[in-house]
């Protein structure tokens, strides 16, 4: 019979997985070979917001779909206040390494490309803009606070007068404006104004960047970048390609569920509240042996959680400073000292939240009130509800069969093994070590089934 649900389970599986095929061919229709005459439609694809891991995987694997489709571009429609320094580089990398020609369009009006925006813009083989748009202000941002743009005209006596943090921001800086100046040379354009956005933080308005050479393109919307594009030579893998855009079909590639889900896992307080009840849920789990249910929703939450800090700037001491407070609010729990253990654990637990991303990057910074939150939260949880289960527990038990330990039964007969007592007006059988006569009176040591063990009282 084993054997045969598992054949049944492995028949519906299979006919599960034959349906998802024919329905992803019925919503998306069978792919298409192109030849190479066809032209395939120009692939647009959507950056809005702070550039982190998700929209790194989103753009990809979109790449790796416009080549499938046989897109001869691909406009990468961005508003963006910067994003991560890791998922930058990595979507650079991928724009570099494009077998299909990558454009940046800015879009629209009052959109921006700033920080990580433009580092991207210029990677991209076609720069453009929206009317009404802006970018720069590419100073990267200092791990663990903020940094204000380094004064040019500093000279070098000053400069050595600098501690080891300046030394540090000061080589942050002169790798970022290497890397932008590449960047620059690379698709020709205005490197000296590259070089201030990083080191300044300055930005130009769409017009004047247009006019200082930083795109090639100002135009009020994607059909119109198409014809302007028209013609176009770009160095694409170190051969020239002569783009033709005219009149091209436009295909959106949105973000997948897959996408979807990396975006909302590596949300810095998505990330935090999933490593938080991990953490609840196995300490409930270790509290009360054989829930289950603590424990797995633990489990799996804290696995989640971790899965999204390593995919984010984490700075290791917070999370240590975290697990420090958690630790001594349980010790206030087991081991009362006046208050001590707990204030101290919710001073460790909150400095370890403000601590643990790493960045002061717009759009990856943890909410404070949340930090509040959750550290009352933990010291109610942990300090008051732990401390009433370990007293609960601590108490004697006064209901079923292991109520009985303790209690007085009265001897039925004479024994010095086995014999009948009577206890909460019921006859038991009882076992004892010592000779026990009728009238009697012994005490409960033990329960083991239906089976007292009693002994004498003096």
């Amino acid at each position: 019979p084993r054997a045969l649900r598992l054949l049944s389970a492995g028949r519906i599986f299979l006919f599960l997985v034959i349906l998802w095929a024919i329905s992803g061919l019925v919503l998306h229709g069978i792919p298409e070979e192109t030849s190479g005459t066809d032209r395939g439609p120009a692939v647009i694809l959507e950056i809005g917001g702070a550039i982190g891991p998700a929209t790194d995987d989103y753009i990809g694997r979109s790449l790796e779909k416009a080549a499938e489709l046989g897109a001869p571009v691909v406009i990468v429609h961005m508003n963006t206040p910067g994003g991560l320094d890791n998922s930058m580089r990595a979507i650079i990398s991928k724009i570099l390494d494009s077998p299909i020609p990558v454009a940046v369009y800015v879009a629209p009006e009052g959109a921006r490309a700033t920080s990580a925006g433009t580092y991207i813009l210029y990677a991209a083989h076609v720069a453009a803009m929206a009317p009404g748009t802006h970018l720069g202000a590419a100073t990267p941002v200092r791990m663990g606070g903020g940094q204000e743009p380094l004064d040019p005209d500093t000279d070098e006596g000053e400069a050595e007068e600098t501690d080891d943090t300046d030394a540090a921001e000061r080589k942050l800086i002169s790798d970022a404006v290497a890397y932008i100046r590449s960047l620059a040379e690379l698709r020709d354009r205005n490197a000296e104004w590259a070089e201030r956005a990083v080191r300044e933080g300055v930005s130009l308005t769409s017009s004047e960047a247009l006019e200082m050479n930083v795109i090639e393109h100002l135009v009020p919307n994607v059909e119109a970048l198409l014809e302007e594009m028209d013609g176009r030579t770009v160095r694409v893998r170190d051969e020239d390609r002569n783009l033709e855009t005219s009149n091209l079909e436009t295909k959106v590639i949105e973000p997948d569920w897959r996408t979807r889900l990396l975006s909302i896992l590596t949300n810095p307080n998505i990330a935090y509240l999933l490593m938080l009840l991990g953490i609840y849920g196995l300490i409930l789990e270790f509290a009360n042996p054989g829930a289950l249910v603590p424990g797995i929703t633990g489990a799996i939450c804290l696995l989640l959680g971790l899965f999204a800090l390593q995919l984010l700037p984490v700075n290791y001491a917070g999370i240590a400073l975290i697990l420090l407070g958690l630790a001594l609010m349980v010790a206030e729990a087991f081991a009362p000292s006046f208050g001590a253990l707990g204030v101290g654990g919710a001073i460790a637990f909150i400095f370890g939240s403000i601590i643990l991303i790493d960045t002061d990057v717009p759009g990856f910074e943890l909410y404070r009130p949340l930090i509040l939150a959750f550290a009352a939260i933990s010291a109610f949880f942990l300090i008051v509800v732990l401390s009433m289960a370990m007293k609960a527990w601590k108490r004697p038990v006064v209901t079923g069969t292991e109520g009985f330990v303790g209690q007085s039964a009265t001897a039925l007969e004479d024994f010095d093994r086995e014999g009948r007592v009577r206890l909460q007006g019921e006859s038991w059988k009882a076992r004892t070590t010592a000779p026990v006569k009728e009238g009697q009176t012994v005490k409960v040591t033990a329960v083991k089934d239906l089976l007292l063990t009693v002994e004498p009282e003096p």
